[in-house]
């Protein structure tokens, strides 16, 4: 069905969003850097036919599942960072990042041989010219894997919720799931999943997955052209996956939310502008946790993460959003 806008209040929501504060939110993932670099461009290389941008300056912004942490910080939470850099300056940064939000670092380990994960965006005249990324993808060392996972059951207990935030960087792997998953369905909380892999099973037991429309297509096997298609594919997904919960993230056109085997949501966009999609994934998954630990229905917390999506996306570069702002978005609709 689509989704009738009445069916969730805007009190609740409202009510919701001022419960953000002080919830704690174990954030495990592919920490990385977004580094921006912006300038303008006025003439092509005659060494090849590409654009010559002229730089006027650079940014950096926490991304990947940094960026989660810093969206839940920005919306009053308390992330619980987990993952790994490396031992380099872009390692340092990221840790000195990730102590302005006031968030523990003692998850945050450090591996002397791996780099840090870094995505370099050059824009000219707000649009995108292109992008670099440095990486390392291969799976961890038992060494620090064994690490990651004793911290993981040391801030399980007192977390709210846990977000695995699975950039394909090496953090997430099959293993390290099937003891991270099971300890957190025996402990009851609740577990939202942003995935990469296309084997959605390996994400079992999750109370949520957040997969776009690409990674619903090769999760399912199914090409997605329409609202039958989506269904199909969902429906494959959850009868395959045991996931209880499947929300697809369309893009302009909003979400879909899967609900058991037959029951299917469709949640239109809120988004007046968009002019950047970068990190939007990161806060549909921030905004979903902190909306379920404050007692709102997988729908509502739904709606609400669908709204916060709209507002980020009418940003540029790497962004997050302020309850201030939820709260205004909300009161307009």
């Amino acid at each position: 069905m689509t989704l009738d806008r009445h069916c969730c209040d805007p009190k609740i929501l409202i009510q919701a969003v001022r419960q953000f504060r002080k919830k704690r939110i174990l954030v495990v993932g592919d920490v990385m850097l977004d580094r921006f670099v912006w300038g303008s461009v006025s003439r092509i290389s005659p060494e090849a036919p590409v654009p010559v941008v002229e730089i006027k300056t650079e940014t950096i912004c926490l991304g990947g599942a940094a960026n989660v942490a810093a969206n839940i910080s920005n919306l009053g939470g308390c992330p619980i960072p987990l993952g790994v850099i490396g031992k380099d300056h872009e390692g340092d940064l990221l840790r000195e990042r990730l102590r302005l939000l006031g968030a523990p670092l003692d998850g945050v380990v450090t591996d002397a041989a791996r780099s840090t994960s870094v995505k370099t965006r050059i824009l000219a005249h707000h649009q995108q010219v292109c992008r670099t990324d440095r990486e390392d993808k291969r799976p961890l060392n038992s060494s620090v894997e064994n690490r990651l996972v004793m911290r993981f059951q040391r801030d399980l207990p007192t977390a709210h919720a846990v977000v695995v935030s699975d950039y394909a960087k090496g953090m997430i792997s099959p293993a390290f799931l099937k003891v991270i998953l099971p300890w957190s369905k025996a402990q009851r909380k609740i577990v939202c999943i942003d995935p990469k892999s296309k084997n959605l099973r390996a994400y079992r037991p999750a109370t949520v997955v957040t997969p776009n429309v690409l990674e619903t297509e090769l999760a399912s096997g199914i090409s997605i052209a329409n609202k039958r298609d989506l269904v199909r594919a969902g429906k494959k997904i959850l009868a395959q996956s045991g996931i209880e919960h499947l929300l697809v993230t369309r893009g302009e056109e909003g979400m879909a939310l899967f609900e058991g085997n037959a029951h299917v949501t469709y949640i239109p966009t809120v988004a007046r502008e968009v002019f950047d999609v970068t990190g939007a994934g990161d806060t549909v998954i921030s905004t979903l946790a902190l909306g379920l630990v404050s007692g709102l229905s997988m729908l509502q917390a739904a709606v609400l993460a669908n709204i916060a999506a709209g507002i980020v996306v009418g940003k540029l570069g790497t962004a997050s959003v302020t309850p201030e702002e939820l709260i205004a978005s909300i009161q307009n609709l």
